[in-house]
């Protein structure tokens, strides 16, 4: 799988910023669901050039949705936690 593809783009909500900005970054991605934890470390570390430290992976379930008189579901997504060593960041996180 080519790299650019693994990542498909950051979840940016009130927790994954608060993550951000401790002590260990910690960076929160939504992914490619075939992407396992290696694809991932070595997408982000050749990216956005930093050391990765560790990856949580985890599959984010499909919640259901009504258009009118008709139910259906939103798709599930492929959630990735990354981070990285003390020194590192993600200049795309700051300041959002």
């Amino acid at each position: 799988m080519d790299l650019y593809k693994v990542l498909k783009r950051p979840v940016v909500t009130e927790k994954s910023t608060i993550l951000a900005d401790e002590d260990r970054p910690q960076y929160v991605f939504e992914v490619d669901p075939r992407a396992n934890k290696h694809q991932i470390k070595d997408a982000v570390e050749m990216i956005f050039d930093v050391e990765v430290l560790g990856v949580n992976v985890m599959t984010v379930p499909g919640r259901p949705r009504r258009w009118g008189r008709i139910m259906g579901r939103k798709p599930a997504w492929k959630k990735a936690i990354v981070t990285l060593a003390e020194e590192d960041s993600i200049s795309f996180f700051e300041g959002v």
